[in-house]
């Protein structure tokens, strides 16, 4: 009798395993929206759409991409957390709206940690510290050695409080113990524009942007922010080498869900993702971004969050910037 018991329990427990089996295997079965949560052209775009257009050919269902700019990328990222859990909405999350929202604003309308499943980090992208010609420093450790002699000299820029620009340079500041003043802009071209002009005399940049100015002689580099050199500009050192050891900050995209879609899905997702990844003419395209490809794990996506979370929480705490 008992034998009989557990011989019945074990079939319920199989077929109720059965339909998200079936699920899993058949998704998709209908078209997904891909939220970006940046405005077209940029490089949250330009991801999403690379990554969209592959997914399609692969599955052969429409994988729509759908900009939803506004707040910081945070519009968006609320919007894929209030969707349903079934894998056909999906999310490019990226450093400003999963690891700076949270401390910069008093009222985020979601947890990126509890209302989001990571799947995969998608490309990673060190920032670049660029000058304007006549500052007498060429790299970071120099530009260090006269913040301290001459503080009042060193003016730095951002596209505006809270921004990767702005935090990244905070970060120095806090590291070293060096004074230098803040002058927030209305964004990244007018910032570039004062520098260009000598009217600040540093800025922390993307470095597409950054690269033809670089390479005409109207600004120099001082630094890049990652472990490694970046390939785009090898000859110019990290700022790690150069003056502060163990800095890093990199921009960073990774594809997400809502919270609660099946791993089946997640683990599908994941590995068409990371096939995608590898292919030739997708990582020449993201280097155009300045960065490299980056896949992982979802389970070492999520630590990789927490971490982001915690080092660029203190930043915000540092610079005192808030958003209500």
């Amino acid at each position: 009798m008992k034998l009989n018991t557990m011989i019945g329990r074990a079939v319920l427990m199989a077929c109720a395993l059965l339909p998200c089996a079936a699920f899993a295997q058949s998704y998709p079965v209908k078209s997904i929206r891909w939220i970006a949560p940046f405005p077209p052209g940029g490089g949250t775009d330009l991801i999403s759409r690379a990554l969209a257009q592959k997914l399609a050919e692969t599955w052969g269902q429409q994988v729509l991409v759908d900009n939803r700019p506004g707040s910081g990328g945070t519009i968006g990222l609320a919007l894929a957390t209030k969707s349903p859990a079934d894998g056909y909405t999906v999310v490019l999350g990226q450093l400003a709206n999963v690891a700076i929202a949270p401390a910069l604003y008093s009222k985020l309308p979601y947890d990126p940690v509890r209302d989001l499943a990571p799947v995969t980090l998608v490309l990673s992208a060190p920032l670049i510290l660029i000058a304007h010609p006549s500052l007498p420093a060429k790299n970071t450790r120099e530009l260090l050695a006269l913040a301290r002699a001459r503080p009042e000299l060193i003016t730095f820029g951002s596209p505006g409080n809270g921004t990767t620009g702005h935090l990244a340079a905070e970060m120095i500041k806090s590291s070293t113990g060096v004074k230098m003043t803040h002058i927030p802009y209305k964004g990244a071209s007018p910032a570039i524009t004062d520098l260009m002009g000598g009217q600040i005399a540093i800025y922390v940049s993307t470095i597409p942007p950054a690269l033809p100015l670089l390479n005409s002689g109207r600004l120099k580099a001082l630094g890049v922010t990652s472990v490694r050199r970046a390939a785009m500009l090898p000859d110019v050192p990290t700022i790690a080498e150069s003056g502060l050891p163990g800095f890093e900050v990199t921009n960073w995209y990774g594809v997400m869900l809502p919270a609660g879609v099946p791993k089946d899905i997640v683990a599908r997702l994941h590995a068409e993702i990371v096939r995608i990844l590898k292919l030739p003419d997708v990582q020449q395209r993201f280097q155009g971004e300045g960065g490299e490809v980056a896949p992982n794990t979802p389970e070492q996506f999520a630590a990789f969050i927490r971490n982001e979370i915690a080092k660029w929480g203190k930043a915000v705490r540092d610079s005192g910037a808030k958003v209500d």
